[in-house]
């Protein structure tokens, strides 16, 4: 059964989805809002509101993945020589069924729902995006996680003959992400495999990619092959380049800047040049949600 949330997102504060993806059309609102699991907190619907459409090139050509290169519309120019038939995740270490899962057999498995989500990137730019997945911790209970486990490591596919960005050091390859496990298993974590009803774009991260709404958008790791559970803090490959700048929880605080810029306020990706930033919100407006998992901790210490 789906979980719903307090409705205040909808299908009209979504970026719209012709200046979103290369070569979609534009899904009716009927559509967009059938099996709908919206989520967010009251002060996200003036900000969604704000959403002026880009032009379709902008919103095609914005996207950080630096595989293939780390210009914001090179993702679109290159990724599409990424090949994700056929597409398998290995899932190792502490569960009780370790192995290659193949990517059709994970789907027949899961409930696919659609989610409406804040997407805030560390570099202080935003969106709203429908995105349609199921929930990892489903993906998580067909290997059978381990009592021991307590952390989730997650690996991007590395193909130096398809990725032209991993020729360049701008991090090390293959790029690597993970979360506590009691992240990984709230059920706002989920693993994208579309957006708009349609598949997910390569340069968005397909086939399979991980969502976490409430972390900087980094943090949700794209193509993912590889899940390994863990009972360590696994490496991240951010925190790796610069951990005074992007630590291992890299939630979403305003309160907490980025030694280079602010972190205060964002800019609303599809508001054009001269766009009014707006002010972002803790933990991206799912801090009801998601705040317990904290408890005790200084978000601004751990970060």
């Amino acid at each position: 059964m789906a979980l719903r949330w307090k409705n205040t997102l909808n299908d009209r504060d979504v970026t719209d989805e012709a200046h979103f993806l290369n070569r979609r059309q534009l899904i009716g609102g009927a559509a967009v809002g059938l099996g709908l699991a919206s989520i967010g907190a009251g002060a996200g619907m003036a900000a969604a509101d704000s959403l002026e459409p880009n032009s379709y090139e902008d919103i095609t050509q914005y996207n950080n993945y630096y595989e293939f290169g780390t210009g914001k519309d090179d993702p679109a120019r290159y990724a599409g020589a990424l090949t994700t038939e056929p597409w398998s995740i290995q899932i190792d270490g502490m569960v009780d069924k370790p192995g290659n899962y193949a990517l059709e057999d994970i789907m027949k498995a899961m409930t696919i729902e659609e989610r409406i989500y804040r997407f805030r990137c560390v570099e202080a730019w935003s969106m709203v995006i429908p995105w349609n997945g199921f929930e990892l911790a489903d993906l998580l209970a067909l290997a059978g996680v381990q009592s021991s486990a307590k952390y989730v490591a997650f690996e991007t596919a590395l193909r130096p003959d398809e990725m032209p960005g991993v020729q360049f050091p701008v991090l090390d390859w293959p790029y690597v992400e993970g979360l506590r496990l009691d992240e990984a298993m709230h059920p706002l974590t989920i693993m994208a495999s579309g957006i708009y009803g349609k598949d997910i774009p390569n340069q968005n991260g397909a086939p399979l990619r991980l969502v976490v709404p409430w972390k900087y958008g980094f943090k949700s790791i794209k193509s993912v092959v590889r899940i390994t559970l863990t009972d360590k803090q696994p490496p991240t490959s951010w925190n790796n380049a610069n951990a005074r700048e992007y630590g291992f929880y890299s939630n979403v605080n305003p309160e907490l800047d980025h030694p280079r810029w602010s972190q205060a306020s964002e800019r609303l990706v599809g508001g054009g040049l001269f766009a009014k930033r707006i002010p972002t919100l803790k933990l991206n407006g799912y801090e009801e949600e998601v705040a317990s998992l904290y408890a005790g901790m200084s978000l601004k210490e751990t970060f």
